[in-house]
Order: C-alpha cells, then sequence, then structure tokens
C-alpha cells in the first residue's frame, strides 16, 4: 500500500475484442450522444459505454492518460473489458484539473476541507449533464418530484459556495412547486411548524439534511410522521463526535417518528448519487456502478460481502473521469447493494455518507 502511495503522489507531483472494436470507433466520439445514451431508462450495454468512456477520456484527459501509462497501461487498445480500466485516486482532484480536452468550465464544485488538507475541486463543463443525472437518478428510486414538498436543513453547506449538493437540493426544490418547499438553516422552530402541517394535510415530504443538522433537530423538536422521508448525507462536518450509523439512525428514527432513514451518497467529484431506502444499503442509477478493490493493491477486485476500497464508474462523469478511486471503505452484497464501513486511515474526513458501523 506504501507503494502505490508514493506511485500515486508521484504522479500529483508531475504535471473481448468486440467492446475492444466498438470502443477504438470512438475517433468519432460525440459526448452530446453519449449523454443521451447513459440516461435511458432500459440502459444494457452498460460495459459497452464505460469501454467508449475509457477510450474517449485516454486520449482527451491529461491527467488520466499519465495515470494510465504510469499503471503500464500505454495505449487504448490494451484495454478490452472494464475489469482492466484504472480507477483514478480521487485525491487527484486537490491537485489537478480534471477535465478532458480544456473545455470552458461552467461551475467548479468544490468540497468542504475540515481537516485543513486542501479541497478538491471538480470543473464542470456542462451544468445540465449534471442536472440531468440528479433529476433522472431521483426519479429513478422516488418518482416524480413534483409529488413531494422538498425540504433542506443543510446549514454547512449553505454557509460556504460552490456546493453541488446545494445546487441539486435548490433546483429539486424549484422542480417540486410546493409552496413550502424551501432550504433551512438554523430556523428550527419553522421547520416544526412546516412539519406539522405537512403531516396534517397528509403531503408526501422529503427532509434531507446533513447528519449533524438532523440531529440537532432531534434534539430539540420531536413530530411523529411515519410517512415521512428523512434522508441523511452523512458526516459530522467535526460539528459533533462521530457515532455509529445504527446509534445515528436510532436517534432519527425516534426524532421524526420514521421506521427507517434514507441516506444519499454522493459527493463533489461525481455527478450522480448513489441512495439507501433504509440499513446504509446503496443501489446507483442504471448509469453509475462501484466496484470493491482490496485495500492493498487497487487494481485487484474483492468478492462480494469482502470489504475494500469504494471504486465508482460514474458515466455522467464524460467531461471529467468517470472512473473514481474513493477513500471510502465498504463492501458489496449479491444484490449489488453496497454499504460503507468508514474510510481509508490516510485519508482526511469528507461529509458524504462518512458513517461507521
Amino acid at each position: 500500500m506504501l507503494e502505490y502511495i508514493s506511485f500515486s503522489l508521484q504522479l500529483l507531483s508531475s504535471n473481448k475484442k468486440t467492446m475492444a472494436a466498438k470502443a477504438s470507433l470512438f475517433l468519432m466520439f460525440n459526448t452530446t450522444d453519449f449523454i443521451e445514451s447513459i440516461f435511458k431508462s432500459n440502459l444494457n450495454n452498460f460495459d459497452e459505454l464505460a469501454l467508449q468512456a475509457f477510450t474517449y477520456q485516454f486520449e482527451n484527459n491529461v491527467v488520466y492518460q499519465q495515470y494510465c501509462k504510469l499503471n503500464k497501461i500505454l495505449d487504448k487498445q490494451s484495454v478490452t473489458e472494464v475489469a482492466q480500466i484504472p480507477f483514478l485516486p480521487i485525491q487527484f482532484f486537490k491537485n489537478k484539473q480534471i477535465v478532458c480536452n480544456n473545455e470552458p468550465t461552467e461551475m467548479v464544485f468544490t468540497s468542504s476541507s475540515t481537516s485543513g488538507t486542501g479541497e478538491s475541486s471538480h470543473y464542470v463543463t456542462n451544468l445540465k449533464v449534471y442536472n440531468q443525472a440528479f433529476t433522472k437518478g431521483f426519479e429513478q428510486f422516488y418518482g416524480n418530484i413534483k409529488d413531494y414538498c422538498f425540504l433542506a436543513l443543510l446549514p454547512s453547506y449553505m454557509e460556504r459556495k460552490g456546493s453541488s449538493l446545494i445546487l441539486m437540493c435548490d433546483e429539486l426544490i424549484k422542480s417540486s412547486k410546493h409552496p413550502l418547499s424551501n432550504f433551512y438553516l438554523h430556523n428550527h422552530q419553522q421547520l416544526f411548524e412546516v412539519l406539522t402541517e405537512l403531516k396534517r394535510k397528509n403531503q408526501k415530504t422529503i427532509l434531507l439534511g446533513a447528519t449533524f443538522g438532523l440531529l440537532d433537530f432531534a434534539e430539540n423538536f420531536k413530530i411523529d410522521f411515519p410517512e415521512l422521508i428523512v434522508m441523511e448525507t452523512g458526516g459530522m462536518k467535526g460539528r459533533k463526535k462521530e457515532i455509529t450509523r445504527y446509534e445515528i439512525h436510532s436517534i432519527l428514527q425516534n426524532g421524526f417518528g420514521v421506521n427507517k432513514i434514507h441516506s444519499e451518497y454522493g459527493m463533489t467529484e461525481l455527478l450522480s448519487q448513489a441512495y439507501s431506502y433504509g440499513n446504509g444499503l446503496f443501489e446507483c442509477p442504471n448509469w453509475m456502478q462501484v466496484k470493491i478493490s482490496d485495500n492493498t493493491d487497487p487494481f485487484c477486485f474483492v468478492n462480494e460481502n469482502k470489504s475494500g476500497v469504494l471504486n465508482v464508474i460514474d458515466l455522467a462523469n464524460i467531461n471529467s473521469c468517470c472512473f473514481i478511486q474513493t477513500q471510502d471503505i465498504g463492501r458489496m452484497n449479491n444484490k449489488k447493494q453496497f454499504e460503507v464501513l468508514g474510510r481509508l486511515d490516510f485519508s482526511d474526513v469528507r461529509g458524504c455518507s462518512l458513517l461507521t458501523v
């Protein structure tokens, strides 16, 4: 593992056959057509699209190409199956501009950095793709947003610039078109009154919040709203003592009167999100997959129910990098659901589903 870390730092400091044949056709690659294809509801050619994305990004993403070559992948033709595609360590987003073709940037998403080691920056060249990803992802798991009143309790995110989560929630609030859909900062009394009214009206409601914000609310207010969807984004942001997911969910279930706590797994470096209906088991939208690699060998993938490092394929990231090795530890079950168990020891604290078990 130390050799791998040293190897990654080296780059940070420096500026079967059918699938391969299809991927090689991407001299005429069109990102607009690619984006349209990944968001089709009947997506059944994920591996083919992933290989196409690899070919395009090997040719057009300088940092990713350098990383591939340092890993003995000297040309795009040498990768003929998804298992051979290298995953770019997520810490590169702290030091490099990860983008294809030097395309103009529409917005830079930035992460929080609670440990002082620096923030990640995701240079987004097409915000419409992000909008499609979170809208279609939400609809895949929860249906039409217009059916809901959408409430966001995200104090730490609202207090800084560059949060992709704030942009997502803002659009979902607007799309819901419900008069009570809104953001909340520290106005817990108002939030309690709104929840009480929504319960009285039997309105389908989603309350999405930073974990510490939801806990703060539950410490001071109690409501019995069984139909409410409480969705936590994970992380304490240094505001509270880290406790287990079981303890957090028990407190929130009791405070809101619900049987399950939903969760959202997303991060600055990705344009897509995975969702959990409860028990910390996440599922990906059609254009996103998670693979688990060995803790000590990032190029060796482990079997189901074994823990390791989470690697994400997010095809919506076509203009940056679709293949991201996170710093989260997790495992996958036989239903292709994954759970987040914690963080790698050498990584800094992040705010996205960093709950321990």
